[in-house]
């Protein structure tokens, strides 16, 4: 590879004010990464995987790539990075345990290291191996969404010349069809369970030979002065067939490892100083700075570009546990928000993934895949409807009224769609449903699968395609009144006059009923009722505190829901504001997955819901206990879970997941 001109710094972080205007022009103020700092090490990425799918660490990925790495988690005598984790395949396996593991020898005898340091960042991943004669630093970055750039800097630590022997292989392939070839100094990867071509680019002069279809060595010979240093750049690109291999090709071979690490240094400063600036002013401490440079990174790495199926860049929920490789609606909409306050362009592609998939109907799928001969996308049922509010907060930060522009028919289409295919006896009250007609989907379809309202739900057919559950829901219509209420707010953007009007009607009437229908005044909360509505659904879950999210409740109801809340004994834990009461006989969070576990999306509505009503001293108090209280989230090295034991603080079910991301900054950014 070549270094890059300094030129190219200009196109690449020409709006960074220390970028310079020619090779001589350089700045010699050091930039200012201070914010990039917070994310030092706040996720421990050591592993070495000891099979394919080792779920064991975790791994670092950028730019939405589908591919990811790790460091070694023991003491190494040759440097390399752990993997790639490729999620090309299979829902996500290892590679190899290091695919460009390297060895030296130094004047024809092999030298052992002894690794120094380990460090990762938001922006890269370096390690520091040290002998008595040399020093090797290696770094790994991120130039795009198919390729990831090695840089290896080799110190001469001892007062005379030596020659060095380099020596690069693959440890044991771990991963299922794979094939090597060489080209000059390529080294090409093939997978018979993939459509994705991989390529290792060494630096001219590196000479590459196969040793068998699965093992490869590259070498190259160097000499380096006393206390001299030198630095060996290399590649790593996984490719699917959309794209063009022969245009990335240049690309990696205009630039240099250290000019794209500056730009990604800048760039992630950039972002996480736009969240840990615009932090609530009560969550000023260091600690809320560290949990949001947390969460940045969980959704960094659950970034994908379009691949396959999937036509615009999304979120995963989690690529640490396989059958979350896809793109779920309601999740997709609450990562938009959590995106839109330091992303906006991610935050606008993740909602365009999901409306490529909308029926002509108005039918938002409940989730899709790149690959489908791996996973069918499910048409079974839908999520509930929070695409509006995703679209106004969006729109709240960047004021990009070409994106309300394209995706307002759509969203609008898809409300209808709810009255259309899920109000059974037409009274303007929803359920949910399914359009196969099965219970287990039109659960799935509240995205509260096994909640303890669905016991004794049944399935009745409203038309062709369309069923629901005997029942209305009171999140599901609450829901539906905030959507009305962010269509008025998208509809006056674009001067829709009429459409503004007939939502907010619609929203006068929706709000009545939620308020007249759905709350028990005896038990101060908010249920489920029959098709009726006549009579209440027992069991109080985080459901009874949607109404106040959206904003639906008088200032009485809200007042006695609120108390219910805070009441130590029901649902104000270690971990407050769970799916269900803890005074529950069906309370149990560690095999109910919906039946008391914390869920951070359902915490964060409770808590949007008091702010909502003027009860900030609570919703601060909570927010603190919530943060402070579920494993994980404070400090560094351990991921963000999908939800927590309430009353111990226990990490449970998948590791790394991004809607608890995503409400953790909504939890405290400014709205």
């Amino acid at each position: 590879m070549t270094k890059i001109k300094t030129i190219y710094i200009l196109s690449l972080i020409g709006w960074i004010c220390w970028s310079c205007t020619n090779e001589t022009s350089i700045s010699t103020k050091a930039p200012d990464y201070s914010y990039l700092d917070y994310s030092k090490n706040i996720l421990d990425y050591r592993v070495t995987p000891k099979d394919k799918f080792d779920k064991s660490g975790l791994m670092f990925s950028d730019q939405g790539a589908w591919f990811a790495y790790s460091l070694a988690d023991s003491v190494s005598e040759h440097p390399g990075f752990s993997g790639p984790f490729l999620m090309t395949q299979q829902n996500g396996v290892w590679l190899s345990a290091s695919l460009t593991s390297m060895k030296v020898k130094v004047n024809g005898k092999p030298i052992d290291f002894i690794l120094k340091e380990q460090a990762s960042y938001s922006s890269h991943l370096m390690q520091t191996f040290t002998s008595d004669l040399m020093e090797i630093t290696q770094q790994l970055t991120f130039q795009n969404g198919h390729t990831a750039l090695i840089q290896t800097e080799i110190l001469n630590k001892s007062n005379e010349a030596i020659a060095l022997e380099l020596h690069w292989e693959n440890s044991l392939l771990l991963a299922d069809g794979i094939s090597f070839s060489v080209n000059e100094n390529q080294l090409q990867i093939s997978s018979a369970l993939s459509d994705a071509e991989g390529y290792v680019l060494f630096s001219e002069g590196v000479t590459i030979s196969l040793k068998d279809s699965i093992n490869y060595q590259a070498n190259s010979t160097i000499e380096l002065a006393p206390k001299a240093t030198q630095k060996i750049e290399l590649s790593q690109t996984f490719i699917f067939p959309e794209y063009d291999w022969k245009q990335e090709k240049k690309s990696i071979t205009r630039i240099d490892f250290d000019s794209v690490l500056t730009h990604r240094k800048a760039e992630k400063n950039e972002q996480l100083r736009s969240l840990i600036t615009h932090r609530k002013s009560q969550f000023q401490e260091e600690q809320y700075a560290e949990v949001l440079a947390k969460a940045h990174l969980t959704l960094q790495n659950n970034w994908r570009i379009p691949a396959g199926e999937i036509k615009h860049a999304g979120l995963f929920p989690s690529y640490h546990y396989q059958w979350f490789n896809g793109f779920w609606s309601w999740d997709s909409w609450k990562h938009a928000v959590g995106l839109s306050c330091y992303d906006t362009k991610l935050a606008q592609n993740q909602m365009k993934l999901m409306f490529d998939f909308q029926l002509e109907n108005g039918f938002i799928v409940d989730c899709v895949f790149r690959d489908t001969t791996i996973e069918k996308h499910n048409y079974r049922d839908t999520k509930p409807p929070l695409s509006a509010w995703a679209v106004a907060k969006i729109y709240e930060q960047d004021r990009d009224i070409e994106l309300v522009m394209n995706l307002y028919p759509k969203l609008k289409k898809y409300h209808e769609w709810w009255y259309t295919n899920r109000d059974h006896d037409k009274d303007g009250i929803c359920e949910y449903g399914s359009t196969d007609g099965s219970l287990v989907a039109a659960k799935w379809e509240s995205g509260m699968d096994n909640a303890i309202r669905f016991d004794s739900a049944q399935i009745v057919k409203n038309g062709e395609g369309a069923y629901s559950l005997n029942q209305e829901s009171v999140d599901l219509n609450a829901y539906l009144y905030a959507e009305k209420r962010y269509l008025v707010q998208l509809a006056t953007a674009l001067k829709f006059t009429k459409d503004s009007a007939i939502f907010a009607q619609e929203a006068v009437e929706l709000q009545t009923k939620i308020q007249q229908q759905f709350f028990d005044e005896n038990d101060g909360w908010f249920y489920d009722t029959d098709l009726a509505g006549t009579t209440f659904i027992k069991g109080e879950g985080s459901e009874g505190w949607t109404a106040l999210w959206a904003k639906a409740a008088t200032q009485e109801q809200a007042e006695a829901v609120k108390n219910k809340m805070m009441d130590s004994t029901k649902f104000y834990t270690k971990v407050p504001f769970q799916t269900m009461s803890a005074d529950h006989p069906k309370f149990d969070p560690l095999k109910g997955y919906w039946r008391g576990p914390n869920w951070l999306d359902q915490s964060y509505f409770g808590i949007k819901g008091l702010r909502n009503y003027g009860f900030n001293a609570q919703a601060d108090q909570a927010t603190i206990q919530i943060l402070t209280g579920a494993e994980g989230i404070p400090g560094k090295g351990k991921a963000i879970r999908e939800n927590y034991h309430p009353l111990t603080g226990e990490g449970l079910h998948a590791h790394n997941f991004s809607w608890s991301a995503a409400h953790i900054i909504m939890l405290l950014v400014e709205e």
